[in-house]
């Protein structure tokens, strides 16, 4: 029974290594499953609830973003109240999240778990990042549709994305070190290779916890 949270800059190749290393570590992937869980949990149509997962992925975020960076100075500014619509969604999100956290076992990729789960003494959390020139190209050979100029603008906008996500909502900064048991550059790294370390690191960690706290969060924290 493994458990780890992922964070994947953009162009790292997340949304590869998070399902192969569920396979590899024969635990749920449930990336997929969450807009399912939150629909049951809202009682709301699942087309709803993955229209908003979807939401959350690209709009959703981007409008936070742009609320909280203050245009390009960088300066946070207060979010419009508008923009804390979607709040009933990212509590249950996180609810389907620890529910999982519970089990002890899967792989669940983004969604500020690296911050819900930093926690739970068996939960692994992995960041998976690069330089941006190298990011730029493994996502172009990642999606060969996929062209430089489109890398380039994905790239700064869900990486001021997803800073601006966990800055806003959780108070904590995607560069800190201490928010992951391991940093991998993903883009020097084969992904094969990277899903078979965390392996490796995810098994260390179960071995290394205390039995009575496996599945549960460190209260001395």
């Amino acid at each position: 029974m493994t458990l780890v949270a992922l964070s994947a800059s953009y162009g790292a190749g997340g949304s590869i290594v998070g399902p192969a290393l569920a396979r590899r570590l024969d635990v749920p992937f449930v990336d997929r499953a969450i807009p399912l869980a939150v629909a049951d949990r809202l009682q709301v149509p699942y087309d709803d609830a993955a229209a908003h997962d979807e939401q959350v992925s690209t709009g959703w975020l981007q409008r936070v973003l742009s609320g909280f960076m203050g245009g390009d100075t960088g300066a946070p500014a207060p979010l419009p109240a508008e923009m804390f619509s979607s709040e009933d969604f990212r509590r249950a999100t996180e609810e389907v999240l620890l529910q999982q956290a519970a089990t002890g076992e899967g792989v669940i990729l983004g969604r500020g778990s690296v911050v819900l789960l930093r926690e739970y003494p068996r939960a692994l959390r992995v960041r998976l990042d690069g330089p941006p020139e190298r990011r730029i190209e493994q996502a172009m050979r990642l999606d060969r549709e996929l062209d430089r100029e489109a890398a380039e603008r994905g790239l700064r906008r869900f990486d001021r994305t997803h800073a601006g996500y966990l800055q806003q909502l959780y108070g904590v900064d995607i560069r800190d070190s201490t928010l992951y048991h391991l940093a991998l550059d993903s883009t020097c790294i084969e992904l094969e290779a990277c899903v078979e370390i965390i392996a490796r690191a995810a098994h260390a960690l179960v071995a290394g916890a205390p039995s009575a706290a496996l599945n549960e969060p460190d209260s001395r924290r």
